[in-house]
């Protein structure tokens, strides 16, 4: 009889390849409540008789967890389950939701029927492209940009960074027009054209970023106008009725937006969608997106 050795230690011993084959294993079992050979042979495109072998080694690692149905012919999540491995919530959503995308063009598609929001800000790939190669070999990219300021510009911009603000994807950059770090948002940009003998500067860095490198720490409560403050507690997360954020300054603005959160000193905005209130705004103070949060007011100096 086999010796069961503890969880971490028997995955550490597994290859890297055998651990994610073993992961999707119990991923399927853990939240589809079954797991087949055929899913293996699919998923990591490997030969029936390894797909055998993993399963094997599966049960043989973590009996408790697998069962095999002789009805349905395939393997069931045991009733004493408990799983081995650590599994993202966030990936596990997106691979619920979007599938696992295999390689660079295969998509498996959805694995259980969801309903998402459509972003609104998609880059082009000509544009996002050139961008993501400046941040990788820190170089200068030049863009053709529109803002609702200056309406139509060429820039310099280094690149460091990629956003989502959970409407839109921008990139954060210094701007060698402005000479000051700013988003730049992709669905604006109109061409983008890698500088190849280009070379980012000290000051261009994000070390030299104030509002990138400055962290805010924000109390989010129920907002003392919903009449059930237990349920948003428990919806948030929140610990002793208080969610504590630590955000990035250049990024804080458009989180309190999309939260809906109300930043007014005095809990003054109305509505049934302010679920939060910002119970400390004076942390607002020299954000430069602050703008952004509802209900924001600078205090008078």
């Amino acid at each position: 009889m086999n010796t069961i050795a503890p969880y971490p230690t028997a995955i550490e011993a597994l290859s890297h390849a055998q651990r994610e084959r073993l992961m999707f294993i119990e991923f399927r079992l853990y939240f589809l409540g079954d797991a087949r050979r055929q899913d293996l042979i699919q998923r990591f495109s490997v030969a029936p008789a390894v797909a055998t072998r993993d399963f094997a080694q599966y049960r043989d690692i973590f009996p408790h967890n697998i069962n095999f149905d002789n009805k349905a012919k395939c393997y069931v999540i045991g009733d004493a389950f408990s799983p081995a491995f650590n599994h993202n919530p966030e990936r596990v959503l997106t691979a619920l939701s979007q599938g696992f995308g295999d390689g660079i063009t295969g998509d498996t598609g959805a694995l259980l029927t969801c309903e998402l929001p459509r972003m609104l800000s998609q880059p082009t790939m000509a544009v996002l492209a050139p961008i993501t190669r400046a941040i990788h070999q820190q170089k200068i990219v030049s863009i053709d940009y529109r803002s609702h300021s200056s309406g139509q510009s060429t820039r310099e911009i280094a690149p460091f960074v990629l956003v989502n603000d959970g409407l839109r994807w921008h990139v954060r950059a210094f701007d060698r027009k402005s000479k000051e770090f700013r988003d730049f948002v992709f669905t604006r940009v109109g061409n983008a054209q890698l500088i190849e003998d280009s070379k980012v500067q000290p000051l261009e860095q994000s070390s030299a970023d104030i509002q990138w490198n400055r962290i805010v720490e924000l109390d989010l409560v129920p907002h003392p106008n919903q009449e059930y403050p237990d349920i948003i507690e428990n919806d948030y997360g929140m610990t002793n009725g208080v969610l504590h954020l630590k955000l990035r300054a250049s990024i804080a603005g458009y989180v309190l937006r999309q939260w809906i959160v109300d930043c007014s000193s005095g809990h003054t905005q109305q509505g049934k969608e302010y679920r939060l209130w910002l119970r400390n705004p004076l942390a607002l103070y020299g954000v430069s997106n602050a703008v952004l949060a509802p209900g924001y007011q600078p205090p008078e100096v």
